[in-house]
């Protein structure tokens, strides 16, 4: 995505891309703004523009040497309350705004 952002600067050119990677090389590319999508992702009025992410366990009965239990404690810490916390802060000291938005059935419980 960094190489596509540095060739629509130079050509003077439109893209799409993901916001967390545009605020990170947003001060080498004097010749970009964003568009669409507001200034962060709380004032993007297009929802079809978020971009989410999620974790789901590979099933070891279709896949041999998957540690289930690794995977499963492993879930179970990125969808946990602290760390989705902890995602929700990722990026505001550097850019100003979160880079991820938690949303994990935990975090929507606890803000709900």
């Amino acid at each position: 995505m960094g190489e596509t952002l540095q060739f629509a600067d130079e050509r003077q050119a439109y893209t799409l891309t993901d916001r967390g990677t545009y605020l990170a090389q947003r001060e080498n590319l004097p010749g970009l703004v964003v568009l669409v999508g507001g200034d962060s992702i709380d004032q993007n009025p297009d929802k079809a523009l978020y971009n989410p992410y999620g974790v789901i366990p590979v099933n070891p009965a279709t896949h041999e040497g998957i540690e289930a239990d690794m995977a499963r404690k492993f879930v179970e810490w990125l969808t946990s309350l602290p760390t989705q916390e902890l995602i929700g802060q990722y990026g505001v000291h550097e850019f100003g705004q979160p880079l991820f938005y938690p949303d994990s059935q935990a975090y929507r419980e606890a803000k709900s």
